[in-house]
């Protein structure tokens, strides 16, 4: 049933249980004309060095790049908003916040979507009551975040209705990451008006195609989502 919301985008995650995977780049190259703007992957998995044909590549195919950060510590997370800048990424998502991240990046041209809410462990864990990540989720769009990293489906409660308040509650984008792994999470994502969302491992875990390949995946869910339109 098609919903009212416009069509979220999808970023395409080169990253198989949180880890950038070995053969990015040959991925990238198979299923870039998959007509998806958005694509990224994680700080971990790949040296520097070997990240930056990857990045060069999404860039050549005019598509907008997005670095994932889920280490968790400050020292971490700045580290990743410089890997960022150094390697001309459009856009860091995740990072626990800390100003000293938003302060760094300020003056830089890339956006910065922190993970609101009380995340933790690895695979991440998103804590805490709905009202409290919408209250910090607020606190975060006020500091100037461009936009939010939210772990609906790793929350330990009601993800539809966190998601959908988090939605309501602020203006910026709001990203849906991590656990997607069906159309019926999908279509939550859709219902709930948030702006986007990522998958990874589903594609590589063949949730859309059994058996299928990585490509056949992200062309299952491109061509559903176009097929919703009303």
């Amino acid at each position: 049933m098609p919903s009212h919301h416009v069509k979220p985008e999808l970023i395409v995650m080169l990253t198989h249980h949180d880890k950038t995977v070995s053969n990015a780049l040959e991925l990238f190259e198979h299923t870039k004309e998959c007509p998806i703007r958005y694509w990224g992957f994680k700080d971990v998995g790949l040296s520097p060095k070997e990240m930056m044909p990857v990045v060069a590549a999404m860039k050549k195919a005019q598509k907008v790049t997005c670095l994932e950060v889920v280490s968790l510590s400050e020292e971490d997370g700045l580290e990743g908003a410089g890997l960022a800048v150094d390697l001309g990424f459009d856009i860091l998502m995740g990072t626990v916040f800390y100003p000293s991240i938003g302060d760094y990046l300020k003056d830089k041209p890339v956006r910065y979507y922190p993970f609101p809410g009380r995340v933790h462990s690895h695979p991440s864990i998103l804590d805490g009551t709905i009202d409290e990540i919408v209250s910090h989720a607020c606190e975060l769009e006020k500091y100037g975040a461009h936009g939010l990293d939210l772990l609906t489906y790793r929350f330990e409660g009601d993800c539809a209705s966190l998601l959908a308040q988090v939605v309501q509650a602020t203006k910026v984008p709001i990203v849906s990451a991590g656990s997607i792994a069906s159309f019926e999470r999908i279509q939550e994502v859709w219902d709930s008006g948030a702006w986007g969302f990522t998958i990874g491992s589903a594609f590589f875990d063949q949730q859309f195609v059994p058996n299928g390949s990585f490509e056949e995946n992200v062309w299952a869910v491109c061509n559903w989502l176009q097929e919703q339109k009303d």
